[in-house]
């Protein structure tokens, strides 16, 4: 496996060090450069070439936001976020800039490795605590899907398991609900998620509930 090559943004020298040296240790990973800002973040990206940045939010210059809007629409790399704060707002606007993950730094440090892998091979992370917050905020709203999900593809039922599983039910109370098997709810999601090219079901309501996959 080639190494997985990553920019660290962050402006508290100590969290910056410290993922240097949690990532430096492991042959599965190579620490291009460290950022204090996303301007800074971005100039390495263009020198470099970078499979995944670590982007704190609150930063000088150019916050990890307005940095990841520029990242995504000049392909420079993936990002996952990594941040102190779990506002919903900076949840929203973290994943519409295209952010593919969004953690806590309340992680470990082979967590934070499984989830920087997981990024880089394609799929959206995000911490239950912050996926479970995002649903509340959508019940507390219309209950609709983000205007970025496209439900056209989707049959009637479909939609209710998309619904359901953005509501966060497990596959069984998904089935007590629409009074079907709970294997026929494993087939329903195996499909949907195929009809995406998402991979797990988190992707799933993550999508459905702020339109980005």
């Amino acid at each position: 496996m080639e190494k997985i090559k990553v920019i660290i943004a962050d402006d508290s020298d100590f969290v910056r060090d410290g993922m240097k040296i949690i990532l430096d240790v492991d042959d599965d990973f190579e620490v291009l450069g460290v950022a204090s800002n996303g301007r800074e973040a971005i100039d390495i990206a263009l020198r470099e070439a970078p499979d995944v940045f670590l982007m704190d939010i609150q930063m000088p210059v150019m916050d990890g936001i307005e940095a990841t809007r520029e990242i995504v629409s000049r392909n420079l790399g993936k990002v996952l976020i990594l941040t102190t704060f779990d506002d919903d707002e900076l949840v929203h606007n973290a994943l519409a800039a295209g952010a593919k993950g969004y953690l806590v730094k309340n992680h470990t440090p082979e967590h934070l490795k499984q989830m920087i892998k997981t990024v880089y091979n394609g799929t959206g992370v995000m911490e239950e605590n912050i996926l479970e917050s995002l649903t509340k905020s959508n019940d507390a709203g219309s209950g609709a899907a983000a205007s970025g999900f496209d439900g056209s593809v989707f049959s009637d039922r479909e939609l209710d398991i998309i619904k359901a599983v953005a509501d966060g039910l497990s596959n069984k109370e998904i089935a007590d609900k629409l009074f079907i098997s709970e294997g026929t709810v494993k087939n329903y999601i195996t499909t949907i998620l195929s009809k995406e090219g998402l991979s797990h079901r988190t992707a799933l309501a993550v999508y459905y509930l702020t339109g980005r996959k």
